[in-house]
């Protein structure tokens, strides 16, 4: 596996560890102590490391190449999907994927944002940032989830939505506004997952849930840390300054209210275990989804609406005798 920036000094020693076993086999001299020294030392740095991690690290673990991605997590998780494909208006935007499965056996509709796995598919996929054919299409199977009665789990994962001329002149900001406008009202349960990077109007355009989870090293915010750095400073050079300053982890948003729960990653990033990592998933899913389906109709939507009304902190100040509260 590539790493990181911030994983080298691990790295380093995790390949100390391989020369000394490699030498020890090949002239039969013993390392033993020296390995298990080594090894001892190894993971005492891996558990502080990843116990510490700053959110400019974080950020660098959302945006792995090699995390897993939506369709990583519904191959894993669901049964007998069925991909479904289009707008029914304009195109296929390959960079959102969602279709009916089964989760447990309870038929659900899913829906996520699909990066690449490769340059060519990266290409194909847009990088994740989809147009608004893209949001079209997980409306149009997130209104017929709404018909059928059958729950919706989104899957977030995108720097944003498509950013070029080509998605303005189709209505880029009409089709997520729509999207937000739509999801609030629909009755049935909604329960969004951030896996990876959640950023601006082309998350939360699958983002209007009943629950919002996301996975440990995951981030979210209203724009990208890079986005940000060059509005602010002109530089998005910065960008890691940025993600310190502007409360985008699982930890920062579950304190501000703005998610429901943690789902813990695998040592080192959900990378490294999909089937772990699909697991933790999977039993934070149903235990949110147990507690929707006891709900009627309004209720899911009054319940969507006091989450989202609840999300900011303010405080009130007295005005000293004579001034009036600005």
């Amino acid at each position: 596996m590539s790493e990181l920036p911030f994983e080298k000094p691990l790295n380093e020693l995790r390949n100390k560890i391989k020369e000394l076993k490699s030498l020890s086999d090949g002239t039969g001299l013993d390392f033993s102590e020296e390995i298990a020294r080594l090894e001892e030392r190894c993971k005492e740095l891996e558990d502080t490391m990843y116990r510490e991690l700053t959110a400019a690290q974080k950020m660098q673990l959302a945006r792995h190449h090699q995390r897993p991605t939506s369709l990583d997590f519904i191959n894993a998780i669901f049964t007998d999907f069925i991909e479904l494909h289009g707008d029914r208006l304009f195109a296929d935007d390959l960079a959102i994927v969602g279709g009916i499965a089964k989760f447990n056996g309870l038929p659900v509709t899913v829906i996520g944002h699909q990066r690449g796995k490769d340059t060519r598919d990266n290409i194909a996929r847009f990088f994740g940032s989809p147009h608004p054919e893209g949001f079209r299409k997980a409306l149009r199977l997130m209104q017929q989830a709404n018909k059928f009665k059958r729950p919706i789990i989104t899957f977030i994962d995108t720097k944003g939505a498509y950013p070029g001329d080509t998605a303005e002149e189709r209505g880029q900001s009409e089709a997520i506004a729509r999207n937000l406008r739509e999801m609030a009202g629909f009755g049935v349960p909604i329960i969004c997952v951030v896996i990876g990077e959640g950023g601006s109007g082309g998350a939360l355009a699958l983002g209007v849930g009943n629950r919002v989870i996301m996975l440990e090293n995951a981030i979210y915010s209203a724009i990208s840390p890079n986005g940000a750095a060059s509005i602010l400073w002109k530089d998005a050079s910065r960008a890691d300054e940025a993600a310190e300053a502007m409360k985008i982890t699982a930890k920062d948003l579950l304190q501000l209210e703005i998610i429901e729960e943690i789902v813990p990653e695998p040592q080192g990033g959900a990378h490294r275990n999909l089937e772990e990592q699909a697991e933790s998933i999977k039993a934070s899913l149903g235990k949110h989804l147990d507690e929707l389906l006891e709900m009627n109709e309004n209720d899911l939507i009054e319940d969507r609406y006091h989450k989202f009304r609840k999300i900011g902190q303010y405080r009130m100040a007295e005005a000293e005798a004579g001034q009036a509260i600005e």
